[in-house]
C-alpha cells in the first residue's frame, strides 16, 4: 500500500516535470500589432518548450500583459488604475529574460543614466538588477514607431544618431546583447540549450532519475544526501545545505509527507529509491 502511494507521488512528480516549461521570456512590444512578423519565430519557441509573454506598450507608462494594465511608477505616479496589475519594475521577477525588438533615443538615454520612468526603462532597470539576460533588436533606427509614423522619417538626424550609437555602446557593456531582430528565436534558444537537452535526456531514458531503483547502497556514492527513515519531512530537506546532483535518495518504503512534496518541486529536487542490504 505505502509503495503504491509512493510510486504514484514520484509518477506524478515526473510528469510534472516533463510539463515544466525551460525557461520564460517576456517580449515588450512597442504596440498590439508589432509582434506579428514575429509568428514564426513564437512556433520555434514553443517547440522547444520555452513560455512567453507579450507586453503591448500603450504609450510610454502604461502597457497591457494580457488583460493587466501594467503602468511605470513615472515621476509622480502613486494610484496605478490596476491595483491587481503589478508595477513595471516587478515584471522581470516572473522571466529569465527580457526581450525588446525595439529601442529608442530616449529610453536608450534613460538606461545609460540610471533613469526609470517608462514601462522599458523600468524593466531593463530592473533585469539587469536581477541578473536577468536582456536581448534588444540591433536593427532598430533609434526612433519609435509612432513617431516615425507622425514625423514621416525612418531614421535619426546624424548627431542624434551617432548619440544613440553611444548609448548602444554603453549598454552592451552592461551584458545587453543585441541581436537582428530575425535571430531572437536562435539566441534565446542557445540561452536554453543545456535545460533543452536535459529535458530531452530526461524524456528519452523514461524519466528514470525519478524512477524506484532496485539497486542497494553500495551503489549509491557516500556523496549524496541519503534519508533512510520512514517518514520525509520539510525539516530535514530544509537542514540539508546541498544536494548534489539535486538528488536525494529515499530507503524504498519511505513516506513523503505532502509539504515535502512541495518542498521538493520547489526546490526542483529528483527522488531516487534504494533498497537497503539485508
Amino acid at each position: 500500500m505505502v509503495e503504491s502511494v509512493v510510486r504514484e507521488v514520484i509518477q506524478t512528480m515526473k510528469m510534472e516535470k516533463e510539463k515544466e516549461k525551460v525557461g520564460k521570456v517576456l517580449f515588450i512590444f512597442c504596440d498590439s500589432t508589432a509582434h506579428e512578423a514575429f509568428a514564426d519565430q513564437f512556433i520555434r519557441l514553443k517547440n522547444a518548450n520555452i513560455g512567453y509573454d507579450l507586453l503591448f506598450l500603450d504609450g510610454e507608462t502604461s502597457s497591457w500583459l494580457g488583460m493587466q494594465r501594467v503602468e511605470s511608477t513615472g515621476s509622480e505616479r502613486i494610484i496605478a488604475a490596476d491595483d491587481y496589475s503589478p508595477a513595471a519594475i516587478e515584471l522581470a521577477k516572473d522571466y529569465d529574460g527580457i526581450i525588446i525588438p525595439e529601442i529608442d533615443i530616449d529610453n536608450a538615454a534613460r538606461v545609460v543614466q540610471g533613469l526609470k520612468g517608462t514601462i522599458k526603462s523600468e524593466v531593463i532597470f530592473s533585469a539587469l538588477v536581477l541578473g536577468k539576460f536582456i536581448l534588444i533588436g540591433a536593427d532598430t533606427p533609434g526612433i519609435k514607431r509612432a513617431d516615425r509614423r507622425v514625423l514621416n522619417t525612418l531614421n535619426l538626424p546624424l548627431p542624434l544618431k551617432k548619440r544613440y550609437e553611444e548609448y548602444v555602446k554603453f549598454m552592451t557593456g552592461l551584458e545587453i546583447v543585441f541581436k537582428p531582430q530575425i535571430n531572437f528565436a536562435d539566441s534565446i534558444l542557445q540561452r536554453f540549450q543545456q535545460k533543452i537537452n536535459e529535458k530531452k535526456a530526461l524524456k528519452g531514458s523514461g524519466g528514470e532519475a525519478a524512477a524506484v531503483e532496485s539497486g542497494n547502497t553500495q551503489d549509491i556514492s557516500r556523496e549524496n544526501v541519503i534519508f533512510s527513515k520512514k517518514l520525509l519531512t520539510p525539516d530535514w530537506i530544509q537542514a540539508q545545505v546541498h544536494f548534489p546532483n539535486c538528488t536525494v535518495y529515499l530507503k524504498q518504503g519511505t513516506i513523503i509527507s505532502p509539504l515535502a512534496k512541495d518542498l521538493l518541486k520547489e526546490k526542483k529536487l529528483t527522488v531516487k529509491f534504494f533498497k537497503r542490504d539485508e
